[in-house]
C-alpha cells in the first residue's frame, strides 16, 4: 500500500511527538554524522527564547533508528516544528503557573532525579562499551575458547514405541532411511529434509535426545527407540563437528547487555557504600530484627 505524503508527514509527526515527550538522557549521537557548525546558531525563537542547533541534534539522537536514518535536511524541519511546539506548550504552563502546583512540582523532582541517574550511570557504562572496550573484553573472554561439539542426525518420530522398533529392524535389514522417514515421521519439517536436522549441540534438543545423539558413532542408528516428550525417535548420526569459536561481531550485543547490566550493579553498590540506608515498615513504624530479610520480588 502506497500512503500520501500528507499522511506519512502526519505519522511521522506523531512519533516524532512520543519521542520528544519521553526523550532520554543521550549524547547527540547525530550530531557526529553531520558537519560542525559554529558558532551554534539558533533556528527558532519562542516568545524571544532562542532554539538552537544543538538542541535539534540532540532531539534527533533520542529519535527511533529508522528516523535517524533520514536525511538530516528531511528530518530537521518535523524535529524543529516539535521543539517548537513543546517550547509553546511550557510558556504556557509557566504563565498559568503551573510549576508552583505541588503536584507539578513532584513530577519535576522525579524527573530531574530520573536525568541524574541516567548521567550517572552515562558516566560510568560509557567508557566500557567502546568498540574498543568490548573488543578486549570479548578476547580476554575468549582466548584459548574452542567452539562447541555438534552432531549432524537425522530422526524419524513416530507416536509409539512398536512402531519404532519395526522401523529399526526395517534399518538393519537394509532399509532406506530417507524413504522411511517419508512413510513414518510425525515431524513434518524433518520429514520432508529425509529426517535431516542439520548440525546442533546439546543444549538444542530435549535431554534424552540429545543424550542418545550424542553416544552414536557416525553413521550408526539407535538401536533402541530413544522416548521424548515428542513421541518415540529412530536416530541416526551423520557426523559430527567442532563448531567455529564464537565472532566478536557476533556476540557484541550481548557482551554489550551483559558489561552494561555489570556495571549498573556496580555503580549501585558502590553508591549505596557511601550513604546510610534505612528501611521502615509500611505505617512508618521502625522494623524488627526479624524484618531485616529482604522479601522476595513479586510473583515469586
Amino acid at each position: 500500500m502506497i500512503h500520501s505524503q500528507k499522511s506519512t508527514a502526519g505519522a511521522l509527526a506523531r512519533a516524532l511527538m512520543l519521542a520528544l515527550v519521553g526523550l532520554p538522557f543521550s549524547a547527540p549521537v547525530w550530531a557526529q554524522a553531520t558537519p560542525a557548525l559554529a558558532p551554534d546558531p539558533v533556528v527558532a525563537t519562542v516568545g524571544g527564547e532562542p532554539i538552537r542547533l544543538a538542541e535539534v541534534r540532540e532531539a534527533m539522537a533520542g529519535l527511533p533508528r529508522e528516523a535517524q536514518s533520514m536525511p538530516p535536511q528531511t528530518l530537521f524541519p518535523y524535529v524543529l516544528d516539535q521543539l517548537i511546539d513543546s517550547r509553546v506548550l511550557v510558556q504556557a504552563a509557566r504563565k498559568a503557573g503551573l510549576e508552583k502546583d505541588p503536584a507539578v512540582q513532584r513530577q519535576l523532582a522525579i524527573s530531574a532525579d530520573r536525568v541524574l541517574q541516567a548521567a550517572v550511570l552515562h558516566r560510568d557504562i560509557d567508557p566500557q562499551v567502546t568498540d574498543a572496550a568490548l573488543k578486549a573484553r570479548f578476547d580476554k573472554d575468549n582466548t584459548g575458547k574452542v567452539g562447541e561439539l555438534e552432531v549432524h542426525a537425522r530422526h524419524i518420530l513416530v507416536p509409539d514405541e512398536a512402531t519404532a522398533k519395526k522401523i529399526v529392524a526395517e534399518l538393519k535389514k537394509g532399509g532406506d532411511f530417507a524413504a522411511l522417514s517419508k512413510q513414518y515421521s510425525k515431524d513434518p519439517g524433518a520429514s520432508a529434509q529425509d529426517g535431516d536436522l542439520g548440525f546442533f549441540t546439546k543444549e538444542r534438543m530435549v535431554p534424552e535426545f540429545a543424550a542418545a545423539a550424542f553416544a552414536l558413532k557416525d553413521g550408526e542408528v539407535s538401536a533402541n527407540p530413544v522416548k521424548t516428550q515428542f513421541g518415540w525417535h529412530v536416530i541416526q548420526v551423520i557426523e559430527r563437528r567442532q563448531s567455529p569459536p564464537p565472532a566478536f561481531e557476533d556476540a557484541r550485543d550481548e557482551l554489550r547487555q551483559q558489561i552494561v547490566q555489570e556495571v549498573v550493579q556496580a555503580s549501585v553498590a558502590k553508591a549505596k557504600a557511601s550513604v546510610t540506608v534505612e528501611k521502615f515498615n509500611m505505617d512508618g513504624t521502625a522494623r524488627k530484627a526479624t524484618d531485616t530479610a529482604e522479601p522476595p520480588p513479586p510473583g515469586k
